[in-house]
């Protein structure tokens, strides 16, 4: 799962709060973090079903856009 574009000036988002936990199952649609972006915060979907596996940002970095902030394995 990647950091995306919400905006065409946006370039970069910080993750503010993760709402699941490694090993979390998660269903489609479902939001996982909430991220700041250009003075805005979103939540951040989750783009499949599964099981978050991964995080690879923690909270309070910020990271430019399509960098990979989780991982989901899906089955």
């Amino acid at each position: 799962m990647r950091l995306p574009q919400w905006g065409m000036g946006m370039s970069e988002g910080t993750v503010v709060e993760w709402k699941k936990r490694v090993g979390d199952s998660v269903v489609e649609g479902e939001p996982l973090a909430e991220i700041e972006a250009a003075k805005v915060n979103t939540d951040l979907e989750a783009p499949e079903s599964g099981v978050l596996t991964a995080i690879l940002v923690q909270v309070g970095e910020t990271v430019a856009i399509y960098t990979p902030l989780a991982v989901i394995e899906v089955g």
